[in-house]
């Protein structure tokens, strides 16, 4: 792996959907990249499921040091396109960049309810409506108790779609 202390972060366009190639490509070459996903919701064969896609699509950043050899073999990797330069001279990702990007990809950590506690629905048919919540269903849904008509009836709802009351 190339030795971080003096690497220096750099640009690479992919050829068109083959991010994920030049990437293992690359790594297969011992170098350090970094391709940022994040998690987006998507309907596949009727029913919603969470797939990682690329933050920027058809680029990923590359570290290298100034005396690397592997400069020559870059252009040259399968599914690599070009390293971005302007000039002629290859242009340098400044390193809170990444840090930022890397900050910004982190799990955003859920509000914590307690079995028990009033909660409000913020979205669909029951908004606005007070509920009581019971237990996480999984990492993505909550179990509510809500009181219509007199009755209490139990809702699988989204996290997004309550608040603490």
């Amino acid at each position: 792996m190339t030795d971080t202390s003096e690497s220096e972060w750099y640009l690479v366009q992919c050829k068109p959907r083959q991010d994920e190639r030049a990437e293992l490509n690359l790594a297969n070459q011992s170098l350090l990249c970094f391709r940022p996903l994040h998690k987006v919701e998507r309907i596949r064969h009727g029913k919603r499921v969470l797939l990682d896609e690329p933050l920027f699509p058809g680029y990923l950043f590359v570290s290298l040091r100034k005396d690397d050899p592997c400069w020559a073999t870059i252009r040259s990797t399968r599914g690599v396109n070009r390293l971005v330069s302007f000039a002629g001279q290859p242009a340098r990702v400044d390193d809170s960049i990444i840090q930022s990007i890397h900050q910004r990809l982190q799990p955003q950590v859920k509000p914590a309810f307690q079995a028990g506690q009033r909660v409000r629905i913020t979205e669909g048919p029951f908004r606005e409506l007070e509920a009581i919540f019971l237990r996480a269903d999984g990492s993505e849904r909550a179990i509510l108790l809500l009181s219509l008509l007199q009755r209490q009836h139990q809702l699988r709802l989204p996290w997004q779609a309550i608040a603490k009351h």
